[in-house]
């Protein structure tokens, strides 16, 4: 992929980043790879828990350093968390990272990416309703009858129906970040073990690309393509890459869309970029999901089984 200078090897030297205008608590270069070290650190993560303000305190990374604010799981979601805080896993060092295979996310059009993603579950899904399917029974069977395509996706059909309408307001991006990030390290939050770490990135949604984040790997094992939507939500939302645990991706959002029209539309790159969110998830159809998770909603977040 290509990227920009690295400037995580100076905290080897100067641990509390002074050389880079940083004041960083004590942290870990991470390189660890599925493939073994990389050949330079991925990520800089804190060795004790985020708390709120810290995503602010790191923002000036970006203007410094090129690095962005992330929060991190210091657990690996593939192993069962135990202990005070919950970090007990390996954290992002045991996320199976793969950079070597992620390509550049300015290479692919994100209304491309989209469309492949929904008529390709849309023919896996017509093809498993046909009648005569071989199997078809006994995986009726065992896992209940299919709700049909047509219903779990409406207002839309098997055909991509395009991209959503740009958010309304002018809200900062990274204020609205900087508060979501406060509520996740705050002591009420569902993330478990949230570490503060810096990225080398271009911007917030390259940063799955930059660390090769294998979180959506049976889906899709270029992340590449998925940053590319990022960087379109990006543009029209005024996302920020919040949080990643080994599975899961947390965003802010600026500029949510602000009628049930406009959700519903949302809702299908959400259902294209990551189907769990919908058909594994809460809500029964895209229409729901639109009304309860996207129409006005500052977070969005997706998980890959």
């Amino acid at each position: 992929m290509a990227t920009l200078p690295n400037a995580l090897p100076k905290l080897a030297a100067d641990p509390s980043g002074g050389t880079l205008g940083l004041e960083l608590p004590s942290g870990t270069l991470v390189d660890a790879t599925a493939e073994g070290p990389w050949h330079e650190p991925l990520l800089w993560c804190s060795d004790g828990p985020a708390a709120p303000g810290d995503w602010l305190r790191l923002s000036a990374a970006r203007r410094t350093a090129g690095l962005h604010p992330v929060l991190i799981s210091a657990i690996d979601d593939e192993n069962d968390p135990d202990g005070a805080d919950g970090a007990s896993g390996e954290g992002p060092a045991g996320w199976q990272l793969d950079p070597g295979a992620t390509t550049y996310p300015g290479d692919h059009d994100p209304e491309e990416v989209l469309a492949d993603y929904w008529e390709e579950y849309a023919a896996d899904e017509l093809s498993a309703a046909d009648p005569d399917r071989p199997g078809r029974e006994r995986v009726e069977e065992v896992f209940g009858p299919r709700s049909p395509f047509a219903d779990t996706v409406a207002p839309f059909g098997p055909v991509w129906p395009g991209l959503a309408p740009a958010g309304p307001g002018s809200a900062d991006p990274d204020a609205r970040a900087a508060a979501v990030a406060d509520s996740l390290t705050g002591p009420d939050s569902w993330l478990e073990a949230p570490r503060a770490a810096l990225v080398p990135a271009r911007r917030s949604a390259d940063v799955p690309a930059a660390l090769g984040w294998s979180g959506p790997v049976n889906q899709e094992d270029d992340v590449a393509r998925l940053c590319a939507v990022l960087r379109s939500w990006e543009d029209r939302f005024g996302i920020r890459v919040v949080a990643l645990t080994a599975v899961q991706l947390v965003l802010s959002v600026a500029a949510p869309p602000a009628t049930a029209e406009a959700a519903e539309a949302v809702a299908a790159e959400h259902f294209a970029f990551c189907p769990d969110v919908v058909v594994q998830g809460d809500h029964d159809t895209l229409r729901e999901y639109a009304a309860r998770e996207v129409l006005g909603r500052h977070v969005w977040s997706f998980w890959w089984d």
